[in-house]
């Protein structure tokens, strides 16, 4: 190899003029981290200049933390940043490729009120969302039209989906209809709007209220009363008290008008534990009744409470049952048996049609039922 003689500019000294070179060499064989660096001599007979110029190179280049020197082992190129070499521009193939900023998913779940059930969805729905990478918005909606407003401002905020606990209703909501046309990702839950296909996940209300008013006629009850709050055009409560008239209709047990109550003012949790005017009044004008179907829990340990002070025996002479199986259920002086609504299961199944859909599925509409099961305690004999 002929020798490059490095001519020499007025305003820089030879040595800087081959640690420039120095730092070409190192570009044009793209050296790595900790590679070996031309020695001395080498950068002498290359450039055709003496040692010692070719060693104040080396030394400037090791003071500027591009090269370190080991004694009788040579010089070599150090984890210096690039930017050391390339003067703050890298080529192309040194550039790192671009970090993908990672968008995080929110999802929002909206529920009519804080309870021991909608508890349990909230809690199952923390979970969900970390099991998708996702984070969770918690709405609680006062009434319809601030449900409407929850909607309204989440999906104006950039909301990716939306898990809805309604409000009871009796058609749904222009708001949600619009959601369904704009086909924006949003699932209802433990309600169904018959009159609109829309994706929802509910509990089969209807066959767990069948099947406890079955497991009552097949422990010999024949005068089986229903009580529950007022239907209000909430489904859930439309399907249990279809549930439980369907089972004494395919028992060829009559239907009694005056052993069924729809209370005129609803249950209050807070008050549960005490004798209720309104239970107490329904349980005197039916003294034949030997089995109370109650539409929830909350009714159930009401009208459990009510029937003790009154001085009732549960169950031997009035068996008691609910729906929801709230954690208070078991914990009652007569543990309730009920009908579990599996919120776990329910949550799972929503998320997961939801992300279905933020993930631009084109599948039709899906009603996913979830299945109840009757928890046997102490309230029926």
């Amino acid at each position: 190899m002929k020798n490059v003689r490095a001519s020499k500019k007025p305003s820089q000294q030879l040595y800087l003029q081959i640690a420039d070179k120095v730092k070409d060499i190192i570009r044009s064989r793209r050296l790595q981290p900790h590679d070996p660096v031309p020695s001395e001599g080498e950068l002498a007979k290359l450039f055709g200049v003496s040692r010692m110029t070719s060693k104040l190179a080396l030394e400037r280049l090791a003071e500027q933390g591009m090269v370190y020197r080991l004694p009788r082992r040579g010089t070599f190129l150090s984890g210096q940043p690039d930017s050391m070499l390339y003067d703050g521009e890298l080529p192309p193939e040194r550039k790192p490729a671009p970090v993908e900023e990672k968008h995080c998913r929110q999802i929002a779940l909206i529920v009519p009120h804080l309870s021991d059930y909608t508890s349990r969805i909230i809690a199952a729905a923390e979970s969900e969302v970390r099991k998708h990478d996702c984070d969770l918005i918690l709405k609680i909606s006062k009434n319809k039209d601030d449900e409407d407003n929850c909607l309204q401002r989440l999906v104006e905020g950039g909301i990716d989906g939306i898990i809805l606990f309604p409000q009871g209703r009796k058609t749904c909501s222009d708001q949600v209809l619009r959601l369904k046309l704009q086909q924006f990702p949003i699932v209802i839950i433990d309600r169904i709007f018959r009159e609109v296909q829309i994706d929802c996940v509910y509990h089969d209300h209807y066959l767990g209220s069948y099947q406890m008013t079955k497991y009552l006629i097949e422990k010999g009850h024949r005068e089986i009363g229903y009580t529950s709050n007022a239907i209000d055009n909430i489904t859930s409560r439309e399907d249990r008290y279809q549930g439980y008239i369907q089972a004494l209709l395919d028992h060829a047990i009559p239907v009694k008008v005056q052993s069924i109550h729809f209370r005129s003012v609803p249950c209050d949790p807070s008050r549960i534990n005490e004798s209720d005017p309104e239970q107490e009044q329904f349980i005197k004008e039916n003294p034949l009744i030997t089995a109370l179907m109650c539409g929830d829990d909350h009714v159930a340990i009401s009208t459990l409470y009510t029937a003790l002070r009154m001085g009732i025996s549960v169950p031997d002479q009035l068996s008691i049952v609910g729906f929801s199986d709230i954690q208070l259920a078991a914990l009652t002086p007569i543990p309730l048996t009920t009908v579990r609504q599996d919120t776990e299961q329910l949550t799972h199944s929503a998320f997961n049609l939801l992300m279905k859909r933020v993930n631009h599925s084109l599948e039709k509409q899906i009603t996913i039922k979830i299945q109840t099961t009757i928890i046997e305690r102490k309230s029926v004999l």
